[in-house]
């Protein structure tokens, strides 16, 4: 039985269709990547999870709990992150999480051990007596964080969590999330920046236009997509090019900072004689390799498939 359950539902602002009879399962313990353009309504179903909108039609069912019918037990059961977030910025980082706690009924007891806890998962240990109001971008995402984990939440519904975080911020975001897997959570994320999802995701959602347009989980995609290759080539020719274009199972070719980059279908004893059939033609090739199978790519895949269907 799916952990989340998303059923036929719609959601009309005036004048605009944000949801459009989307529909999908997520097993407990997945971390699916939410991605697609802006204004494909990432955000807005984001809020339908979660229960603070409420979708004209359609039903979502949360580990058994339907969030229209019973919004508060979802409130309890999900820590959320919004991409735009309020913060009390008179309050210390203490303070901002006490206040959490409180709205999370925490027993009173252990508000304080907890918010040890969270601090430390958060990497914000250093930073409990500081006000928030004087804390950078990154370490307010990191608060904000930590306010939606402080009752340990079944499902974690973040939304650009890594916005203002600097690359070291964004290292430890992921180190967060693969440890927040490990606990068996139940994780939702959206970025526009698709390699910080990769770490720690093992499913993607896209959606185009309000529309569902694909729910795939990453290592299905391996092992149902094309390969990368990089081949490297001493000074590069056209005469290069169209012989990689010519060889069986390739397709999509182009050149990217001089290294020809093209899809390939093949086995990896096909992949084998195409590395020979180089050799043999006598192409100075410098380097070839699959590269690893990314949520960049199953997205650029899946965003090609769809501009050809239409």
């Amino acid at each position: 039985m799916a952990f989340i359950e998303v059923q036929n539902v719609t959601f009309e602002y005036p004048g605009k269709k944000a949801l459009d009879d989307v529909s999908f399962s997520i097993p407990e313990g997945s971390v699916v990547a939410l991605v697609g353009p802006n204004g494909a309504g990432k955000t807005t179903l984001m809020r339908c999870l979660v229960a603070l909108d409420q979708p004209q039609s359609g039903k979502i069912i949360m580990n058994g709990v339907n969030v229209e019918e019973d919004p508060r037990a979802v409130h309890a059961m999900c820590g959320y992150l919004s991409d735009f977030f309020g913060l009390y910025d008179a309050l210390s980082v203490r303070q901002c999480l006490t206040y959490a706690a409180w709205s999370q009924n925490l027993p009173a007891g252990k508000i304080a051990k907890t918010i040890d806890a969270v601090a430390e998962q958060t990497e914000l240990v250093d930073m409990l007596e500081k006000k928030a109001g004087d804390l950078s971008r990154g370490y307010r995402q990191r608060l904000g964080i930590a306010m939606a984990l402080i009752h340990d939440p079944k499902v974690l519904i973040l939304d650009e969590p890594a916005s203002g975080m600097d690359p070291e911020a964004r290292i430890g975001l992921s180190r967060l999330m693969r440890r927040l897997r490990h606990t068996g959570k139940t994780i939702i994320v959206s970025s526009h920046i698709l390699n910080e999802l990769e770490d720690y995701c093992t499913a993607m959602l896209v959606i185009r236009d309000g529309k569902m347009s694909e729910h795939v989980t990453l290592k299905d995609f391996s092992a149902r997509a094309v390969k990368t290759l990089r081949i490297v080539i001493a000074e590069v020719t056209e005469a290069h090019m169209d012989f990689v274009s010519k060889q069986p199972h390739v397709s999509e070719v182009r050149i990217e900072e001089g290294i020809i980059l093209c899809a390939y279908a093949g086995s990896d004893e096909e992949q084998r004689a195409f590395l020979k059939a180089l050799v043999a033609a006598d192409i100075p090739v410098l380097s070839f390799e699959a590269a690893a199978h990314r949520l960049y790519d199953a997205y650029m895949n899946i965003s090609t498939q769809s501009a050809e269907k239409k």
